[in-house]
């Protein structure tokens, strides 16, 4: 079994190889070469924890394994971020396990490519505002991801803890682009592509916020009850998402699903876009790609991670 901690990856997996491996993974899902095991996510009844397994067979790219982890609120006490995880390939030949990657990183890398690659197929042509709804720890991954696949002029951000936006400021100087600080309603008039990445429980961006043609990522915590979104902007909207029934059961969908302003129809697998069986934005004015995070772009970063280490030297392989 082959080794990498999560100490290795920074100095291995790039955003280009995290973006690669997730736009192939959505195509592969959507070819049907790949599909997702059912989630398990429970809570522990311990420090408020959430912990869970995602996993899938990825049969394009011949990979098999799982996600464990979850969400630690407290882990600031313990100088550690909130989520915590590592992922396990096993060989899809004989069932051994083949691989124990550090999941953190990656974790973060990849669902700010999942937003990425939702925007290089969705966005407005010609998008040069990037909205930022949202200043946790993720946001960083998002605004790097969306201004490297992107032509993004100026990000503009809100956050409902004001504090924490220099954040986004900082970043936005990192990346060499002015930053504004604004209401929700602006964020909506002005962006081009937003993404949202919170854990609110109740919507953020209502319907009357967003004007002209604009795409949104919905990539926040996933889990029931979990909403960033007004409902009846989901209504407006051509909707896509990584996996229909996760979109419609833990994700931004489910409230306007179970408020029967939409259907399983209505929600578009973001890799029929990449393959072109679906034609994407079209003349939609607003598209929203719901990014739930499934185990097949985990396994998939994952994959490219541990090849890159063994090139490099950097894997340690044990016996087990």
């Amino acid at each position: 079994m082959w080794v990498v901690p999560e100490s290795e990856i920074a100095g291995l997996m790039t955003p280009e190889a995290a973006f690669d491996a997730v736009e192939a993974v959505f195509a592969a899902m959507a070819r049907g070469d790949a599909r997702n095991f059912p989630v398990v996510r429970e809570a522990i009844g311990h420090e408020d924890a959430l912990y869970g397994f995602k996993g899938g067979f990825d049969g394009a790219g011949m990979t098999l394994g799982l996600k464990a982890g979850g969400y630690w609120p407290n882990n600031a006490g313990h100088g550690l971020i909130n989520h915590q995880s590592t992922v396990f390939l096993f060989d899809p030949d004989t069932g051994r396990v083949s691989a124990a990657v550090g999941g953190n990183l990656l974790t973060a890398l990849r669902t700010a490519a999942a937003s990425a690659v939702s925007s290089k197929y969705l966005a407005p042509q010609g998008a040069k505002v990037l909205g930022m709804i949202g200043a946790g720890h993720q946001s960083a991954f998002q605004m790097r991801a969306a201004v490297r696949f992107g032509n993004f002029e100026k990000v503009i951000g809100w956050n409902p803890h004001p504090d924490m936006l220099t954040r986004l400021a900082d970043t936005a100087a990192e990346l060499g682009l002015p930053f504004e600080a604004v209401d929700l309603p602006t964020l909506g008039e002005q962006a081009d592509v937003i993404v949202s990445i919170t854990s609110a429980f109740e919507p953020l961006l209502l319907d009357g916020h967003v004007k002209g043609p604009t795409h949104i990522a919905a990539m926040g915590t996933d889990t029931k009850g979990k909403q960033e979104l007004d409902p009846a902007l989901v209504a407006r909207a051509r909707l896509f998402t990584d996996e229909v029934a996760q979109s419609l059961s833990i994700g931004e969908f489910q409230h306007a699903a179970a408020q029967k302003l939409i259907s399983e129809s209505d929600v578009i697998p973001l890799g029929q876009v990449i393959t072109g069986q679906h034609e994407g934005r079209g003349n939609a004015e607003i598209t929203i790609f719901d990014g739930t995070g499934v185990g097949l772009q985990d396994l998939a970063v994952a994959r490219a991670v541990v090849e890159l280490a063994k090139e490099q030297g950097k894997a340690t392989k044990v016996e087990i």
